[in-house]
This record gives C-alpha cells, sequence and structure tokens, in this order.
C-alpha cells in the first residue's frame, strides 16, 4: 500500500525563474521515485480563484462574457475573481459578485473547493452560491470589458453540457449546483 503522506519527489534545487503581482514560477530539480534525475515546474498563484453562482428566486443566474487573452477566445463565465491569500475569501467573493454583476446577496453558501491544474501548479479554487439577491451599478475594475448576461440557470447547465462554456470554475460548479438543486438541497 502506499504511503500517501510520503513524498516520492526529492527536489535537489529550486530556482525562480519568474516572478510578478499575480504568480511565481519554480524550477526544481527533482529525482524521482525510480531515483531518475528530472525537473518539474511548479506555478505558484499568489491569490486564490473565486467563482460565485448567484441565484435569484426563479433559479436565474448571470453568465459574464469576456474575451481571455491566454487562450486567444471569448468566455461565458460564472462571476469570477481572485481572492487574496490571507484574507476572508468570503468577503473576496461578496467584493467580485458586486464589481463585477452590481448584485449583493444576502445568502452565501460554499459550494465546493477545487485544484484546478494541480499537475502544474498550486492554485486553489472556491466556489459559492450566492441567494437573497439585491441589484446595483456594476463597477467593473479598469480594463475590464465585460458583457453581462441573465439567463436560466437550466439553461446554462445546457451550455455547459454542449461544451459551450469550458472555463474550469464554472463547469464545476455548475455541475454541482445542479445535482444539489434536483435534490432539493439548494
Amino acid at each position: 500500500m502506499i504511503d500517501q503522506n510520503e513524498n516520492p519527489w526529492k527536489t535537489t534545487k529550486s530556482e525562480v525563474k519568474y516572478d510578478n503581482a499575480w504568480i511565481k514560477v519554480t524550477e526544481n530539480t527533482t529525482i524521482n521515485a525510480d531515483n531518475d534525475d528530472g525537473i518539474y515546474g511548479v506555478v505558484h498563484y499568489k491569490n486564490i480563484a473565486l467563482g460565485i453562482i448567484p441565484l435569484d428566486e426563479d433559479y436565474n443566474t448571470w453568465l459574464i462574457g469576456q474575451y481571455r487573452y491566454p487562450l486567444n477566445q471569448y468566455s461565458w463565465e460564472i462571476c469570477e475573481g481572485g481572492g487574496i491569500r490571507n484574507e476572508d475569501n468570503l468577503e473576496s467573493a461578496k467584493r467580485e459578485l458586486h464589481e463585477e454583476l452590481g448584485i449583493k446577496a444576502d445568502n452565501w453558501q460554499e459550494l465546493l473547493k477545487m485544484h484546478l491544474s494541480n499537475s502544474v501548479s498550486d492554485e486553489e479554487g472556491i466556489i459559492y452560491i450566492a441567494k437573497g439577491l439585491s441589484y446595483f451599478n456594476p463597477e467593473p475594475e479598469s480594463g475590464e470589458v465585460l458583457e453581462l448576461k441573465k439567463i436560466p440557470f437550466n439553461e446554462v447547465y445546457e451550455m455547459v453540457m454542449n461544451g459551450d462554456i469550458t472555463d474550469s470554475l464554472t463547469v464545476a460548479g455548475i455541475l454541482k449546483a445542479k445535482l444539489l438543486i434536483d435534490k432539493g438541497e439548494l
């Protein structure tokens, strides 16, 4: 049986190759479990990825459309943003919902936590459900060009199932929310 607490990798050297306000990339010289030499690059995210699925009393939600530079394509997503480590994640999620959609919520529920690409990064994500909504004007950050769309939750679910939405936080959040809605737990 494998000891799940034992790291089979040995790191002999670490060198930061890139560092900015959002990420740090480290190249590690390693020895793997077979005693073979190698390298392992790790991307460290300085923020926690946050996703918010607001649901109104009729189970409508909102999607945000924006051009995603790394993908070189447009993407429809749930409300997302970065939470600063060592700050309250829920407060950061509340700020993002208000900034991007102009929505405040009375009721919050953590839906799930996930690692977004654990083969190369330590990026963590947390998704929340927001209910008891009130509406204000969005206040997006400078440089954000966002398209907002109010849509029935089941249509968003169909977009995920059809492959029209590929963003990982959105896919995971919508699928888990659908399961809970169908069980009458959300």
